[in-house]
């Protein structure tokens, strides 16, 4: 199989135009043509986990954060950046970034990993993104339910907790002012991603027809897609008590955390990575905790005992994405070896 394949899949999970504008996911070294022989998973791409990748013979990375952010004018190994890309192409190995736009992404997402690591349950998007697209189409009255059905399998009206979510008004036609004929009128919201997927939809659904159809933008938010998360604790706990928890659940030999508030703990909100830019929709979501990483000092005053802030660390609230990635690949995929990085890539020690 090639990588390219692995690429579309992973795409199809966290599509590269839900990344922030700063990011630098996708394919960062080798050829989308290459067969895979074996893929690591890892958080980061360092030397030690390409040296991995070639002990367990492996020519794929898929790692969270990319190993190439910024341009790069000169590759002579001065930097652990260019050292990493060296010998990942002088290996053959490929290199594959899924960062913020899987960090974006309701269903199977860092956040998503989180929240089930937690516990928590009746999760939404903390901060959606405005925007979806609406598709409307004419169809030949008895022939509706094939064109309709072949946009859902498309992934057009999953949006908002709904699925399979359209609206059908019957009506008269005319075409070429020749004679009226019924059709049925079918709108349908998507992913602005699926554009392209739910356009060959539709042209595919009856072959030997042409269906005129109009996609506009609509204001909507769109719940599945958005940065962090806000859900609810089966068990309320004090706060110390839920933070021994946290610590337990993610592996954490240290949380810095505001001052208490004195109170049970009922709605979490987390974010993987730095999420401090999250703050006032935890708030204003009324999140009891909110449970992120990469908080600077000044930084903590914004709670004004609003809100306990909870820094687990940034590599420890991700950790997990490792995991998720594995259970992605391995579940759609059989014919090759995918394993867990054993590199622990904090660069982050304690002395607790």
């Amino acid at each position: 199989m090639k990588i390219k394949k692995l690429i579309s899949f992973l795409e199809s999970v966290a599509p590269p135009s839900y990344q922030e504008g700063y990011d630098n996911a996708g394919l960062l070294v080798g050829n989308p043509e290459t067969h895979i022989k074996g893929v690591l998973i890892s958080l980061d791409s360092t030397e030690a986990i390409v040296e991995e990748a070639i002990a367990k013979k492996c020519n794929v990375i898929v790692a969270h954060h990319p190993i190439i952010f910024k341009g790069l004018k000169k590759i002579t190994g001065k930097t652990y950046i260019e050292r990493v890309i060296i010998m990942a192409i002088k290996h053959d190995i490929a290199i594959y970034a899924i960062h913020t736009n899987l960090d974006n992404v309701f269903r199977n997402g860092v956040n998503a990993k989180i929240a089930q690591r937690l516990g928590l349950t009746d999760t939404r998007i903390l901060a959606p993104k405005s925007g979806l697209k609406k598709l409307s189409t004419y169809v030949p009255n008895g022939q509706s339910e094939t064109v309709r059905q072949a946009l859902f399998n498309a992934g057009a009206g999953d949006v908002s907790g709904f699925e399979h979510l359209s609206h059908a008004s019957l009506g008269v036609g005319t075409e070429n002012g020749g004679g009226a004929s019924t059709e049925v009128k079918i709108e349908v919201l998507f992913q602005p991603a699926l554009k392209n997927r739910v356009l060959n939809a539709l042209h595919g659904s009856l072959p030997t027809s042409k269906l005129p159809y109009e996609v506009s933008q609509v204001e909507n938010t769109n719940t599945l897609v958005g940065a962090g998360m806000i859900g609810t604790v089966s068990k309320p706990l004090y706060e110390i008590p839920f933070l021994r928890k946290v610590a337990k659940l993610m592996k954490t030999p240290c949380i810095r955390y505001t001052r208490l508030r004195r109170k049970k703990v009922h709605t979490v909100a987390i974010c993987g990575g730095a999420g401090s830019f999250l703050l006032p929709a935890a708030i204003a979501q009324k999140a009891d905790v909110f449970i992120t990483g990469d908080y600077k000092y000044h930084e903590f005053f914004d709670a004004e005992d609003k809100i306990v802030i909870a820094d687990i660390g940034h590599y420890e609230s991700e950790q997990y994405t490792i995991d998720l990635l594995f259970e992605l690949i391995t579940e759609n995929f059989s014919n090759f070896a995918a394993y867990c990085t054993e590199v622990d890539t904090n660069p982050v020690h304690y002395l607790c």
